[in-house]
């Protein structure tokens, strides 16, 4: 039998995490409200020194949700947040929930271009957004159903002094702070206006409404700032099982009062789930950083020390090595949790240093909201791998030409996953949401290998496979490879097209501080570890690589920034004195087609 017909990543959880998860009936509301009724009085939100307990948050979640059914509201409505992490999100996230409408999240650096295809698609009438990014909405009044802007002043949810030192002492730093986190809004209507009696009152009197686990609560756009917009619907289901399950996996999380540090974007559905949706399942403290700026990070890390810490790789990096540089020590955080791109065993070390917690490498997407995957966090972690499915998580390798079909254990295939966080569909898109799924199996798009212990590790996004020569080159494969060397402090292997319609495999680096170019050592250092078709042709230095908001490189993005530099002729083309990799023999080539 395979490791997937036996289950046998079971034998590899942790001793407190159950197979299963007890999911119940709760929907998010269910959740908030009970940990309303044990923590009122408790720290909810921490904010720049300005602290909201549970209490004073759900006063202003009611009046919230008063002024948005006063701006016609319903069940079934959508309701648009596109601001950075800040309480007023917060609020405006559970009052929409609060009327049975659902959240539609967008990132605030989108253009008004950008947008406009997501808000046809969905539809909203009534968008909340920071202040500073109105101009972005302004527009699409005309060709979109948007009727209302309200406007969030980040700096009206901090201390009274920090804020009046904003607005009026005259002093250039303070000048360029302000700027930095707002700016002037016209035509909208103020955050505080909405929460005032004068529109809908204290809403006291709302009535419960009539959700279940099916209902939508949070659409989320997974096409990025290109093509076809796809909103996946993740439903109150969906995130009661990432809450339960999340909890679950670490030990003893909530039992003691904890406090999460909310970093990455809430509008990510990373940062959503394991940031806001765990921080109200433990009832902790959430730590709001309207954006991952190395001052932001170090003050808020300073002045409240946090024990829960998702994060993906970049940040765990920077942060160890500002923590040793400067002799300090994190040993408040207790547990965290790496997403996005492979966690580098250096960084896991230097974590864990000067921490003395806990971090693990987990894998999910938008569509599976987004945990399938995780490292169990009783130390037997291992590198290179994405862990074992989840609570309740079913995990298949299958042939991604014919998903039907189950792969051999150890053998590459198309990773597919069904379980309660996979989300219901995508908006007003039958046929992709049909294309998307088989045998009730959501396609991930990516390949994996499931070992014979029930372990995952992931190749290659199917369309970010390269073929060289007749061989399948699979970028994670080569990347964690030269990650280790010394001189590389992070890579996107792509491919470079060639005349006839194949690609050559390359690199596209940043290099380590002090650390120079050296293509001949680097490719040196591959040819000891990769089989000849799998070691880059060409090294290219980059001084910086696309990335998404959460840190993930975006390969797709690095490979057209390295063909706009080729074409323009300003690629600095590492090409050693040899020119490419030496010819594979016939005993590797046959090799090759058997990895194939």
């Amino acid at each position: 039998m395979s490791a997937f017909e036996e289950k046998a990543w079971l034998s590899s959880y942790a001793e407190w995490t159950p197979a299963e998860v007890e999911l119940g009936e709760d929907t998010i509301l269910d959740i908030y409200d009970e940990t309303l009724a044990k923590k009122s009085h408790k720290n909810a939100l921490y904010f720049f020194g300005r602290t909201t307990t549970y209490a004073e948050l759900d006063r202003q979640v009611r009046s919230c949700a008063a002024g948005l059914k006063a701006f016609g509201v319903r069940p079934g409505d959508r309701v648009a947040l596109v601001m950075p992490n800040c309480p007023q999100f917060v609020i405006a996230f559970v009052a929409t929930l609060k009327l049975g409408a659902s959240v539609v999240a967008h990132n605030p650096l989108y253009t008004e271009h950008e947008l406009r295809g997501q808000f046809q698609d969905h539809g909203a009438r009534v968008a909340i957004m920071w202040d500073k990014a109105a101009g972005n909405l302004a527009g699409l009044r005309k060709d979109t159903p948007l009727e209302t802007i309200v406007s969030v002043d980040m700096t009206k949810a901090m201390p009274k002094y920090m804020e009046l030192a904003l607005k009026y002492v005259p002093v250039k730093k303070l000048r360029e702070s302000r700027n930095k986190l707002s700016g002037p809004a016209p035509d909208t209507i103020a955050f505080e206006t909405l929460l005032s009696s004068a529109i809908g009152g204290d809403g006291h009197d709302l009535k419960r409404p009539e959700i279940t686990q099916d209902t939508t609560a949070v659409i989320l756009y997974t096409s990025g700032t290109t093509g076809e917009p796809k909103g996946a619907q993740i439903t109150h289901g969906n995130f009661n099982h990432q809450m339960k399950a999340g909890k679950a996996w670490v030990r003893d999380l909530g039992r003691t009062d904890e406090k999460i540090f909310a970093v990455l974007p809430l509008f990510h559905v990373y940062g959503l789930a394991l940031n806001l949706g765990l921080g109200i399942m433990v009832g902790g403290e959430i730590t709001l950083l309207p954006a991952p700026e190395p001052d932001l990070i170090q003050d808020a890390l300073k002045k409240n020390p946090p024990t829960w810490m998702p994060g993906v790789p970049t940040l765990y990096q920077r942060i160890s090595q500002s923590a040793i540089k400067n002799g300090t020590t994190l040993d408040s955080i207790r547990n965290s949790f790496s997403g996005a791109s492979t966690l580098p065993v250096t960084t896991v070390e230097a974590w864990e240093k000067v921490t003395g917690g806990n971090l693990v490498e987990g894998y999910g997407l938008t569509e599976t909201s987004p945990i399938v995957t995780a490292n169990p966090m009783d130390g037997s972690r291992r590198p290179g791998y994405i862990g074992v499915p989840f609570p309740n998580t079913l995990v298949r390798i299958v042939n991604p030409d014919n998903p039907t079909e189950l792969m051999p254990d150890g053998e590459p295939g198309e990773l597919v996953v069904k379980g309660p966080q996979v989300m219901k569909g995508y908006l007003n898109k039958p046929e992709a949401t049909e294309k998307a799924f088989v045998d009730g199996y959501f396609r991930t798009g990516d390949m994996g290998i499931m070992e014979e212990d029930g372990w995952l590790r992931l190749v290659s996004r199917i369309k970010e496979m390269i073929i060289t020569g007749g061989f399948n080159v699979y970028p994670d494969e080569v990347e964690n490879v030269m990650r280790e060397h010394r001189d590389v402090e992070d890579i996107a292997v792509v491919g470079r097209p060639r005349s006839d319609g194949s690609e050559d495999v390359v690199a596209c680096i940043t290099l380590a501080e002090g650390a120079a170019l050296d293509p001949e050592g680097l490719q040196a250092y591959a040819r000891e570890r990769l089989t000849p078709y799998k070691v880059p042709r060409t090294f290219y230095h980059f001084e910086e690589l696309n990335r998404d908001m959460t840190g993930k490189i975006r390969r797709r993005e690095v490979q057209q920034s390295l063909i706009d530099r080729l074409n323009a002729g300003t690629a600095a083309d590492g090409e050693n004195a040899a020119g490419t990799p030496e010819a594979p023999s016939e005993e590797q080539i046959e090799q090759g087609k058997q990895d194939n």
